[in-house]
C-alpha cells in the first residue's frame, strides 16, 4: 500500500457510452486489432474450476465465490508483499468499489475473467449501437474538485508506483520534484480485460484519475479507462502501453511526463476541453523520448448526440510545458477534431517554443486537415516519414530509467510490433 488516506464521494450510476466504428485505415492497415491479446485466454474463460489454465499459484478473487482466496482485489495485492517473484491474480466478474495501489517491484498481472480473448473478440472495436463493458469493473468516483485533495493522485482508481512521493503529480509546468533516490516500482505490471472507472460527475469537474503510472512499467490489454478530466496520468520514469483499449475523457485526459504508447485503441471524446493530450518534457543528461504516442487509433465522439455538439472543437493537445511531446500516427480523426490540430496552453501563456513537439503523421478522416495544420504557425507539426521514424514503434520510445533504449521486455510480446 502507498499509505494514502484516500476518500471520495461515490456515485452509483455507471456511464457507459457507445462508440462508433469506422472503416479500415490508409495503406490497408486497420486501426483496430484483429483480436485481443490471447496470452491468458484459457485462464480468463468462465469455467466451473476458475483457475484452470492459469499460471501456477494464481490467486483467485471473487465477491461471492467461496472458493476465492479474497473478496477484494487490493487485499490480494497486499498479500504478495514486495516480493520480486512474478504473481498473477484472477478476478471474477463483478463491480469492485476500491482504490488499487501497486507498490511491489516484482511482476504482477491482473487478469479479468472474460470470454472475449477465447472467442477472439477485440474490446475497442465497437460501434454506435453497442456499449463497451468488461465483466470486471473497478470503481472509485473521486475528483480533485476545488483542490479538496493536496494532489490529484488521491483520486485514482488504480495507481502503480513505488511510493507516495513517486506518484504525486504536483502542479504547474514543473510538477512534483520526486526525490532522486526514489526506487523503481513494478518492473512488469499488466492488466487484461478490466475497466477502471472514475465517474465522479458526467462532465469535467476537476482532475479525476482512472489510472496513474509512475516509476513503473505497465501494460493494459483490452481494458477501459473511463473518466472526464486527466483520465490517464503517466508520471516521471513511467512507461505505459495500451493495446485494444478504450480511454474516455473530456479535458487533458492523456497527461503526464513519462512515456505512453497507445496502439489500435479508441480515444472516446465525451466532450471537449483543453486538449486530448497535455504533456510536459523533462531535461535529462541523455536524449529522452518522454511523450505520448498514439498509433492506429480512432479519435471519435462518444455517441451520436455529443458528436453534433463538438464538431470541430476538440484539440489534439496543448503543452503542459513547452517541452510537450506527442505524435498521432496513422490514426482516424472524426469530425470532432479541430482543423488545426493542437492549440497553445492559453492566450497569455502559450508554452510553445522551438522545443515543443506536437505532431501528426499520416492521419486521416473527416477531422484531419493537413492544410490547416500546416497553417497553425508551428503549433501543429506535420511530420515526414523520416521525421516520424524515431517514434514509430514502442521499441523506439520506451527507455529504462538510465535512458537505455528498447525497453520493451515488459510488453506482451504477442501484440508487440517493432
Amino acid at each position: 500500500m502507498l499509505g494514502l488516506a484516500f476518500s471520495a464521494a461515490l456515485l452509483s450510476v455507471a456511464l457507459v457510452l457507445p462508440i462508433p466504428t469506422v472503416a479500415v485505415g490508409t495503406g490497408g492497415s486497420s486501426r483496430q486489432p484483429a483480436g485481443p491479446a490471447k496470452t491468458y485466454e484459457r485462464c480468463q474463460r468462465k469455467t466451473c474450476r476458475p483457475t484452470d489454465g492459469c499460471p501456477p499459484g494464481t490467486i483467485y478473487v471473487s465477491q461471492n465465490d467461496t472458493r476465492a482466496a479474497f473478496t477484494s482485489i487490493q487485499a490480494a495485492i497486499d498479500s504478495l508483499g514486495n516480493s520480486s517473484a512474478p504473481a498473477h491474480i484472477l478476478i471474477a466478474p463483478g463491480n469492485y468499489t476500491e482504490q488499487l495501489n501497486v507498490t511491489r517491484s516484482g511482476p504482477l498481472t491482473l487478469i479479468g475473467m472474460s470470454t472475449r480473448p477465447w472467442k477472439g473478440q477485440a474490446y475497442a472495436d465497437i460501434d454506435v449501437n453497442a456499449t463497451a463493458a468488461n465483466d470486471v469493473q473497478v470503481w472509485w468516483n473521486s475528483a480533485n474538485h476545488d483542490a479538496i485533495f493536496t494532489d490529484n493522485v488521491f483520486t485514482g482508481v488504480l495507481t502503480v508506483g513505488p511510493t507516495l512521493n513517486a506518484t504525486l503529480t504536483g502542479s504547474g509546468p514543473t510538477g512534483f520534484p520526486v526525490p532522486a533516490d526514489t526506487p523503481f516500482g513494478c518492473s512488469d505490471f499488466r492488466a487484461y480485460n478490466i475497466d477502471f472507472r472514475n465517474e465522479f460527475a458526467p462532465y469535467s469537474d476537476g482532475p479525476a484519475h482512472a489510472v496513474g503510472v509512475s516509476r513503473a512499467n505497465a501494460g493494459f490489454y483490452s481494458c477501459g479507462l473511463y473518466s472526464w478530466q486527466d483520465t490517464l496520468y503517466v508520471g516521471k520514469l513511467g512507461n505505459a502501453y495500451f493495446y485494444d483499449t478504450i480511454i474516455a475523457g473530456q479535458t487533458d485526459f492523456l497527461y503526464g511526463f513519462g512515456t505512453a504508447y497507445i496502439e489500435k485503441s479508441t480515444l472516446s471524446l465525451r466532450s471537449c476541453g483543453g486538449g486530448i493530450t497535455a504533456w510536459k518534457g523533462t531535461n535529462t543528461t541523455f536524449d529522452n523520448k518522454y511523450g505520448v504516442y498514439i498509433d492506429k487509433t480512432q479519435l471519435i465522439a462518444a455517441n451520436y448526440t455529443i458528436a453534433q455538439k463538438i464538431k470541430g472543437q476538440c484539440a489534439l493537445g496543448r503543452p503542459w510545458n513547452a517541452q510537450h511531446r506527442s505524435v498521432f500516427m496513422d490514426s482516424y480523426f472524426d469530425a470532432s477534431i479541430k482543423p488545426a490540430g493542437y492549440i497553445q496552453w492559453g492566450s497569455t501563456d502559450p508554452r510553445v517554443n522551438n522545443y515543443t513537439f506536437m505532431a501528426t503523421w499520416d492521419d486521416y478522416g473527416p477531422g484531419y486537415n493537413e492544410t490547416a495544420e500546416r497553417l497553425s504557425n508551428g503549433v501543429t507539426l506535420v511530420l515526414t516519414d523520416e521525421q516520424v521514424a524515431a517514434y514509430r514503434y514502442p521499441v523506439d520510445v520506451f527507455q529504462s530509467p538510465d535512458g537505455s533504449p528498447g525497453n520493451v521486455g515488459w510488453i506482451d510480446q504477442s501484440v508487440l510490433v517493432g
